[in-house]
C-alpha cells in the first residue's frame, strides 16, 4: 500500500504573483507541492524554497488563508490570472478545502481573464463561479492517452478517460477550452493521436516537449531504464548530444496543425 503524503497546513503572505510565462500576467498556486507525483514534474525545483526532505510529490503545503489574500480591489480587469504554475488547482485535497473555489470567489469582481489549467476534473464542480467570469478558458494536460503509461508517469493524477470527459463537458457548457499535450515524450507520446480524439471538442491546443532540466532527469533516467530500455541510449543522444530531435518534432507539429486549420500554440524547450 502506497504510504500518504506528508499534509500541513501554512498561511502565506500574498497569493498573486506577477509571472513572466507567456500565458498570463499573474499566477496563483493555492498549495506548496502537487501531491500528483508526475515524473517529469519541472516544478521539483521549488523543494529549495520550502525546506521540505520529502521527495517531490510526498508533501503538501496548504495555503489555509489563500482566498483572504485575493486583493479587494486594483487594476486587474482584463488581466490573466493562471491557475496554476507549479501546483495543480484542483488536487484531490481540494475536494475539502476549497481553497480554489474560495480564491475563485474572491476574484469575480477583478473581472480578470481566468486561465486554468488542470488535471482533474474537480475544475467542473466550480462551473458555477468560472461561468461568471467575462473572460475564462480552462485547459488540461495530457502526456498520453495511454492509461498504463499515464499510471507510470503521473502517478496520483486523474485517469486519462475522466480527463477526456471533463474536456467535453467544458466545450459542451460553452466555456473555451484548450488540451495542452505536455511533456512529450520522445517515442512514446503520440500528440497525432490525442488530436485526432480530442479535436470535435477542444478549441485549440498547446505542445511543451519533456523538459529534463535540473533535478527532473535523474527520474526521468531510471524510468526509462526500467520501462523502455530500448530508448535509454536515444533520450540520452536527444538531451546530451546533437540531436535534432526536437526541431524535426517542432516542425512536425506546426506543419501539421497548419496543414488541419487548428488553433495552436508551441512552448519548446531547447
Amino acid at each position: 500500500m502506497e504510504s500518504a503524503i506528508k499534509i500541513a497546513e501554512i498561511e502565506a503572505r500574498s497569493i498573486l504573483s506577477k509571472t513572466q510565462i507567456p500565458v498570463a500576467d499573474y499566477v496563483i498556486n493555492p498549495y506548496v507541492g502537487c501531491s500528483h507525483a508526475c515524473l517529469y514534474c519541472y516544478a521539483r525545483f521549488m523543494k529549495r524554497f520550502t525546506g521540505h526532505r520529502e521527495d517531490w510529490g510526498e508533501f503538501l503545503d496548504i495555503k489555509i488563508n489563500a482566498g483572504d489574500l485575493v486583493p479587494k480591489r486594483g487594476s486587474y480587469q482584463g488581466k490573466r490570472i493562471f491557475l496554476s504554475s507549479v501546483t495543480d488547482p484542483y488536487l484531490p485535497q481540494e475536494r475539502q478545502c476549497k481553497l480554489t473555489r474560495r480564491i475563485l470567489g474572491n476574484l469575480l469582481p477583478l473581472e480578470p481573464y481566468l486561465n486554468i489549467l488542470t488535471k482533474s476534473d474537480l475544475v467542473l464542480r466550480d462551473m458555477d463561479l468560472i461561468k461568471q467570469f467575462p473572460q475564462r478558458e480552462i485547459g488540461f494536460s495530457f502526456s498520453t492517452l495511454d492509461e498504463n503509461l499515464r499510471r507510470q508517469v503521473e502517478r496520483r493524477a486523474n485517469p486519462v478517460e475522466k480527463r477526456l470527459n471533463a474536456l467535453k463537458t467544458v466545450h459542451q457548457k460553452g466555456i473555451r477550452n484548450y488540451l495542452f499535450i505536455s511533456p512529450i515524450f520522445p517515442f512514446l507520446t503520440d500528440w497525432k493521436a490525442i488530436i485526432h480524439k480530442t479535436r470535435s471538442f477542444v478549441d485549440y491546443f498547446m505542445f511543451e516537449n519533456l523538459n529534463v532540466a535540473g533535478s527532473v532527469w535523474g527520474p526521468v533516467k531510471r524510468w526509462i531504464k526500467i520501462e523502455h530500455p530500448e530508448l535509454a541510449d536515444l533520450y540520452q543522444d536527444i538531451y546530451f548530444g546533437q540531436s535534432p530531435y526536437w526541431e524535426e518534432v517542432e516542425e512536425e507539429i506546426r506543419d501539421y496543425c497548419q496543414k488541419e486549420g487548428l488553433e495552436f500554440q508551441i512552448y519548446f524547450h531547447h
